[in-house]
């Protein structure tokens, strides 16, 4: 069969990566991406065949559609000579708008009803979408698709990001000289989805300074945000510039503070200690917070505060927790084989 996978971010490439590597033994299979800072670069890193198509439309209304409108253009050329019989993709607008006009079939995976623009423009065109079991179908019904279309696993997405290889020497080890890190990930921006308003600059200044003998270290995400964190936060603070493994850098950090994304909950699941400030309301964040898996902190004080308790934390009892919660998953890309056989 030939099957077209799209992925449009780190988390979409660390989610196929290993059924792209199980379909590409019996199956011909077509790859695309877009140039977005992380996932071009992950994709170089853990050497997957892809096509770079098209790019990130920025934060700007315009820039989104002009950026979809081109990158849509370059797609036909690519998949009307493909000719693949099923898309594969993470909600993708442009897999489902082409797949839709050429008629191939077109099973989605999703995690982020929050995502109301994306969802708008994706769910009423594809055929089947696989969903989280903690997250209610209603959520997704309402924008156009039924329930009897809808299969949910029980699993968090990073359960395939945790079981998957992680890549060594992505990081420098020279910011980890210290003993203890900290290590803080800034929330998305320029997504389509709306975020809190976070004081980014003066969370991080402020972990600085309550915590001056440890490592600060922040994961950015864009080159101009990363070229902006650098001038704004000086030289005490390190903003890397590699794009790197999200594997190896939470095994070298003591404590990851995260928007509630994807990172946030890989975290959770290895055992890392971990906080939310919750960048991105989202069904994940909340889940977690819910089993006590997971602490939210808002407020500056409680950030700081439940870092140093964090900092304290049985770092071997948080990985037994986090161990027997993954082995209680299954494998989100089984669910595929309820829909068709590959």
């Amino acid at each position: 069969m030939k099957i077209w996978i799209e992925f449009l971010t780190p988390k979409q490439l660390l989610f196929f990566e290993p059924l792209i590597k199980k379909l590409n033994k019996k199956h011909d299979l077509l790859c695309t991406t877009r140039d977005y800072r992380e996932a071009k670069e992950l994709a170089r890193i853990r050497k997957l065949d892809v096509i770079i198509v098209g790019q990130h439309g920025g934060g700007e209304k315009a820039g989104k559609l002009l950026a979809n409108i081109n990158r849509m253009n370059s797609l036909f050329k690519i998949i009307t000579r493909f000719k693949p019989e099923l898309t594969l993709s993470f909600c993708s607008p442009d897999a489902s708008r082409i797949s839709f006009g050429l008629g191939i079939k077109h099973i989605a995976f999703c995690n982020s009803p929050h995502h109301d623009k994306v969802m708008r423009l994706t769910i009423p065109l594809v055929q089947k979408l696989l969903i989280p079991k903690h997250i209610p179908k209603k959520e997704f019904t309402k924008y156009g698709i039924s329930s009897k279309d809808i299969i949910q696993y029980n699993a968090l997405d990073e359960y395939l990001i945790v079981k998957g290889k992680t890549f060594h020497n992505t990081v420098p080890k020279i910011h980890f000289e210290k003993k203890k890190t900290i290590l803080f990930r800034t929330h998305e921006i320029q997504a389509a989805y709306p975020s809190r308003k976070i004081d980014t600059i003066g969370i991080i200044k402020k972990m600085a300074t309550e915590f001056p003998d440890f490592n600060i270290i922040v994961l950015g995400r864009y080159y101009d945000e990363i070229k902006s964190l650098k001038r704004k936060l000086g030289k005490r603070i390190v903003v890397l510039d590699e794009v790197v493994d999200s594997g190896e850098i939470l095994s070298l950090c003591n404590v990851f503070v995260g928007s509630g994304g994807t990172m946030t909950s890989e975290a959770v699941l290895r055992g890392i200690p971990t906080l939310s400030y919750n960048g991105v309301p989202n069904h994940d964040e909340k889940y977690l917070v819910r089993l006590g898996m997971l602490p939210r902190a808002e407020s500056l004080s409680k950030i700081v505060q439940v870092t140093r308790k964090l900092l304290n934390s049985d770092q071997k009892k948080l990985e037994l927790k986090a161990k027997k919660f993954l082995n209680s998953m299954n494998n989100p890309h089984d669910s595929l084989s309820k829909v068709i056989k590959l």
